[in-house]
């Protein structure tokens, strides 16, 4: 069995300790509808979730619409245990919140009057939310590639352009074995930290 003495320092798991009790609160607190524990909710999140909105062709009312929207669901599936919580509440919830949003830019729609009769007409929005994927993607991306050594980012870099692990031995000084290895490596650790991300696991969340 593992021994959690020996994965954390006695500070690390007491902030450990702090943040899995305050996200139990929290929880018991949405299930129960508790005014205060929801009102603190409201408050700590309005911020994040209004940025991505309005970042993303929304307005001031599409983001209360999302944010309730999102408390529901997220009360539904607490409460019929739906879901293992294996990240933080807010990052399952704005995961929540993303999802809904970018359903409902999918299924907008806008008014259109001809000479015969007005009616409603489903606008195709796959572009806008391929690109706010993408655009979500490719932050995490950079900002973990720059983690790595320099090393590894021009080892990557080059791999990424597609050189041959010949030519990247030659500019780089290694053995093809040793390049191939190091690539290996490089890409495991950048995978790693991508997975470790608490967006990756917003990207992840399904309403």
């Amino acid at each position: 069995m593992i021994n959690e003495a020996e994965l954390y320092p006695e500070s690390e798991r007491h902030k450990l300790s702090i943040a899995m009790d305050k996200d139990q609160i929290m929880i018991t607190g949405i299930i129960n509808g508790d005014e205060r524990i929801l009102s603190n909710f409201y408050k700590e999140n309005i911020r994040y979730v209004q940025g991505y909105i309005l970042q993303n062709f929304g307005n001031a009312e599409d983001v209360e619409d999302i944010f309730q929207d999102a408390l529901v669901v997220l009360y539904q599936k607490l409460k019929s245990e739906m879901v293992e919580m294996r990240v933080p509440v807010t990052t399952y919830f704005y995961g929540i919140c993303k999802n809904l949003w970018k359903n409902r830019l999918r299924k907008k729609q806008r008014l259109v009057v001809d000479d015969k009769r007005v009616y409603f007409e489903e606008e195709s929005n796959d572009i806008i939310i391929h690109n706010i994927e993408n655009k979500e993607r490719e932050h995490l991306y950079r900002k973990h590639f720059q983690k790595l050594s320099s090393e590894n980012r021009k080892l990557l870099h080059l791999f990424f352009e597609g050189k041959s692990m010949k030519e990247i031995s030659k500019i780089t000084g290694y053995t093809v074995g040793y390049a191939r290895k190091k690539k290996f490596l490089a890409k495991k650790q950048l995978l790693k930290m991508i997975e470790q991300d608490p967006l990756y696991e917003e990207l992840k969340v399904v309403c």
